[in-house]
């Protein structure tokens, strides 16, 4: 993979971003302000299997999309801290708003190893760059003068409705000599269609339905080799416009699950807020005519969850904190993160997960009968830990048993 010459360089004009003064604290609070609202849409979203229009508008005009976004192409450049905290702050008014936002807004970080000219075509002349990814090969392409044409249909493609973008994983049918036979592609949003197929009890309103595209022209510059050397991937970033991004020089697996720790993580906030809310208004049934905050089972319970939320925020900004120290670290020697330090952060995002899906096993089997309605709030978020728990980067057994075989000098099996 190569970027673009340095002469060219002097000639691409930086983008400035929509409000050049917006600091974290603000973008936190915009997003906090906004649980009621994203509270109050759930069940729509539920229902069409996808976020609003308006809200995901929402999300755009506030800034969101751009929090980590590079300064030179648009952004605001904040660190990895401020980006769990916002989507904490979301998910607990929307776990799939979150999920939408997260990584749509998280693949900038996989855009910044595609080639230059690939960057400068998906920022454009404003910097509005949202893209859904599929990583999992599903599709074909086939070698042409210039670059490929890819067919073929790519389920679980989260946020496609709102993206500007979308990064597609394909293999090169009958690659020639020294084309690498795995590729990711950028797309545009005009290339694929939307096919409806996600049907979920949890998490249903992702919109992570499958995309399909046919017989759609790439050129090569919008492609690269899938896996790329994400471990060197600091040698490859241009340094004109990443020096002021250190984010962009830490470690691929903790960034990853970063993302969706941060939604997991403020979902769990989100079930302890209706939790509490359930103690101050219901009464046992029966004859204690007392209200559920008063009996000390359900103190007992609450300050359990408590502790286990609050446990998975303090991993969760910890292990941001630590992705940015290696990050800075990295920029600053040109040395890759070892596998060892990769995986250790990303266990304690993986343990964070853990926790949170603790507390809203505890929450959802202690609230009553009433959580277990299809309508219920409470539910729903429980519906969505669990399934967001169960996908196959969450799993935190595979991952300690692969970051203690890194230690002790033995190979790793599996994906985790």
């Amino acid at each position: 993979m190569t970027s673009a010459m340095p002469q060219e360089l002097p000639s691409v004009p930086r983008i400035a971003p929509p409000e050049p003064d917006l600091d974290p604290e603000e973008l936190i609070r915009r997003a906090e302000s906004m649980c009621d609202m994203l509270r109050s849409r759930q069940d729509a979203a539920e229902a069409e299997g996808n976020i609003s229009v308006e809200t995901n508008q929402a999300l755009v005009d506030a800034g969101f999309y751009r929090v980590v976004q590079p300064k030179a192409f648009g952004g605001y450049g904040f660190d990895l801290p401020t980006y769990v905290r916002l989507i904490a702050a979301i998910s607990r008014g929307c776990p799939e708003t979150a999920w939408v936002l997260s990584l749509t807004l998280g693949h900038v970080y996989q855009l910044s190893t595609y080639p230059l000219a690939a960057q400068l075509d998906a920022y454009g002349q404003v910097g509005d760059f949202r893209a859904p990814e599929v990583a999992a090969r599903q599709g074909v392409g086939v070698a042409v003068p210039g670059g490929y044409r890819v067919s073929g249909g790519w389920d679980y493609a989260s946020g496609s409705e709102h993206g500007t973008h979308i990064l597609l994983v394909f293999a090169v049918d009958e690659p020639h000599p020294n084309v690498d036979s795995v590729r990711m592609g950028l797309f545009d949003r005009r290339d694929y269609e939307i096919v409806r197929n996600w049907n979920t009890i949890g998490m249903q309103g992702t919109g992570s339905d499958r995309v399909t595209l046919d017989d759609i022209f790439v050129p090569e510059h919008r492609t690269k080799p899938y896996p790329d050397a994400m471990g060197m991937r600091h040698t490859l970033l241009p340094p004109e416009f990443y020096e002021d991004s250190p984010l962009f020089h830490g470690p691929f697996r903790p960034f990853t699950i970063a993302e969706s720790a941060s939604v997991v993580i403020g979902a769990a906030e989100g079930a302890l807020d209706l939790y509490e809310e359930g103690f101050r208004v219901r009464r046992p049934a029966g004859p204690i005519k007392v209200s559920r905050y008063e009996l000390s089972e359900y103190q007992l319970n609450f300050g359990k969850c408590r502790a286990l939320v609050d446990t998975a925020r303090a991993a969760l900004l910890q292990a941001s904190a630590d992705f940015m120290k290696v990050a800075h670290e990295i920029q600053a020697t040109n040395e890759p993160c070892s596998d060892e330090v990769e995986r250790r952060i990303t266990l304690v995002l993986l343990q964070g997960i853990e926790l949170a899906h603790q507390a809203a096993d505890i929450i959802f089997r202690t609230a009553g009968s009433s959580a277990a309605r299809k309508d219920s709030m409470l539910g729903r978020y429980w519906r969505n830990i669990c399934v967001m728990r169960g996908h196959v980067a969450h799993q935190l057994d595979s991952a300690a048993i692969n970051f203690g075989r890194t230690h002790f000098g033995v190979p790793p099996v599996g994906i985790a």
